[in-house]
């Protein structure tokens, strides 16, 4: 095989070679162990179906800087660009400067503007809730807005107390003068371009609703008007295939019914109702909040994969959703099953499904016969704890 480019064709979907080449970023902290083991994995499920991956290092974070003087070298962004779809262990963010997060930087650069969560329980896998096979939802969380915009005023800055003065003599709000100031921008395009996302997921999935997840009861210019664009897009794209609740009373017939939620009672009932949910689409602060919170009860954040895409030119950054963990790195300990399963997302959105289903195959296997990380282990009885490498080699033994 020869290794060559993913491209985007004119009918709007990839065309991927036999040997993509693929950017990755190992990682900070835990990094040099879960990445290694992730890898193992993938191309082994890759190679069973006749395929492989042409990896291609990039760098960014701690060993970026280490290396280049920058936490995000222009060269990496621009690999990213180049090559459509990559995939990164967790990043070192900078304290006190520098750039504010190289998550979030990724994202606006390329506008990567989903960030798809898919939130499921593996049998085996120990819970703190008693049902956590009923949690099956996909979040939608848009990645370029609201308080991710990084739009603030420090406190007892003369420019905060500019935008304060501002803001009472020309819209006479009365703000506390030894405030800090934020910005939460919330736009009809970024809105709808979530929404449209998630409906078309969906739709290609044969879910049966939508749930639009924000806080309009309070802020209603921004996470209401988020709702109300929802309800919009569907009737405008949508009727043949979809219904808002206000439309239906909530009998969808045989479309997809699209519904609304508060952020906070969601919390709650996706604890105690959550057969109630499927797809979800939010902004970016409530979806932060939310996939973490259902991670948790269905394992934790160490096995929580996670996407950034944008549907439109075909970029997408798969990526572990946890942090560095760097009091463990080196120690060949941790839980590789975050950038596994991100990697599992990966090769979902290139049309390799097979693999994909594999993988999920072996690490059910895996888990059900005890063999497990320390963070398992510790949960269940009678389990086998074993090294992050060696994990990922029981995975590849079950293929």
């Amino acid at each position: 095989m020869t290794a060559e480019k993913i491209t985007m064709g004119a009918d709007g979907k990839l065309w991927v070679p036999d040997e993509p080449i693929i950017p990755f970023v190992e990682g900070d902290g835990t990094g040099v162990d879960i990445w290694p083991a992730a890898k193992l994995v993938l191309d082994a499920a890759a190679k069973k179906h006749g395929k492989s991956i042409a990896w291609k290092e990039v760098l960014a974070g701690q060993k970026a800087f280490d290396a280049t003087g920058s936490w995000l070298p222009d060269k990496t962004v621009a690999a990213f660009r180049e090559y459509l779809i990559g995939i990164k262990g967790p990043l070192t963010t900078p304290i006190g400067g520098g750039i504010r997060s190289l998550n979030v930087a990724l994202r606006q650069i390329l506008d990567l503007y989903v960030c798809l969560r898919p939130v499921r329980w593996f049998t085996g896998v120990p819970s703190p809730v008693k049902r956590p096979d009923l949690v099956d939802m996909v979040i939608f969380r848009e990645n370029t807005e609201d308080i991710y915009a990084g739009l603030e005023v420090e406190q007892g800055t003369p420019e905060a107390a500019k935008l304060i003065a501002l803001l009472k003599s020309d819209f006479g709000w009365d703000i506390r003068t030894d405030s800090g100031i934020g910005i939460k921008p919330v736009s009809v395009t970024g809105s709808k371009r979530l929404i449209r996302a998630a409906i078309e997921y969906a739709v290609a999935n044969n879910r049966k609703s939508v749930t639009i997840v924000h806080k309009g009861n309070i802020q209603k210019f921004t996470e209401g008007a988020f709702a109300k664009w929802g309800y919009e897009l569907v009737r405008e794209e949508f009727s043949d295939v979809a219904v808002g609740w206000d439309d239906c009373n909530g009998e969808r017939g045989d479309k997809i019914l699209v519904k609304d939620s508060i952020a906070d009672i969601t919390l709650q009932q996706v604890l105690t109702r959550p057969t109630e949910f499927e797809v979800i689409a939010t902004t970016n602060l409530n979806g932060d909040y939310l996939s973490d919170a259902l991670a948790a009860q269905v394992g934790g954040i160490g096995i929580a994969p996670g996407g950034n895409i944008n549907y439109v030119t075909g970029h997408a950054i798969f990526e572990a959703t946890h942090g560095t963990a760097p009091k463990y790195a080196g120690q060949d300990k941790v839980n590789p099953g975050s950038v596994i399963l991100s990697g599992v997302m990966m090769f979902e959105h290139l049309g390799w499904q097979g693999a994909a289903d594999d993988i999920i195959r072996a690490l059910e296997a895996t888990i059900a016969d005890k063999i497990v990380t320390y963070d398992f282990a510790r949960q269940m009885d009678g389990a086998t704890e074993v090294k992050c490498s060696e994990f990922a080699e029981a995975i590849v033994a079950r293929l």
